[in-house]
């Protein structure tokens, strides 16, 4: 487990995940979000693919990203485990809601320093949107790919609930560092 990505639906925690996986394994954290958007006005990186192709070149690190489409593949290729948060609609749902009320009011930045506002809530853009259209399409994929020969290689950690999440990570420790 040197080469980690943790898949799964827009606001199912990927990225806290991924963060503490990272520190417990001593491996680099990269945010997919946070390279994908690099600029004030949600302004894409135009060298997402050669950044992300560099970064997974190396020995370790960990991604919190099913794969923004540009990368995806790639990510897949060179990853040796995928870690799978398949939680319900309704617990994603209820963690970007949280999530996304609490950086419009706080107006919390994120990556690129762009803030959610009231306005951009109406957008299907949105993260409570976006969660909502694309959670079984993201769930479909993420299944078909766990399942297709291509990927067989990879050692896939199903995750269906957030205790199963917190008990799996209660596993990964200083013993399973790479060397």
């Amino acid at each position: 487990m040197k080469r980690i990505l943790v898949a799964g639906s827009t606001g199912a925690g990927k990225t806290t995940l991924a963060r503490a996986v990272a520190r417990r394994r001593a491996i680099p954290f990269h945010e997919m979000d946070a390279l994908a958007i690099v600029g004030p006005d949600w302004r894409e990186n135009q060298e997402l693919l050669e950044d992300v192709s560099h970064i997974s070149s190396g020995p370790c690190w960990v991604f919190d990203s099913f794969g923004h489409p540009a990368v995806r593949d790639l990510l897949w290729d060179r990853a040796d485990t995928i870690v799978w948060l398949d939680y319900s609609r309704a617990v994603v749902i209820r963690r970007v809601l949280r999530r996304s009320v609490a950086r419009t009011l706080f107006r919390r930045r994120i990556f690129g320093g762009n803030v959610e506002t009231v306005r951009s809530w109406f957008s299907v853009e949105h993260p409570v949107r976006w969660a909502w259209s694309q959670y079984a399409g993201r769930r479909a994929d993420i299944a078909d790919r766990c399942a297709d020969e291509q990927f067989a290689p990879l050692d896939v950690i199903h995750l269906r609930t957030p205790r199963a999440a917190r008990a799996w990570l209660d596993t990964v420790g200083a013993a399973d560092r790479p060397r």
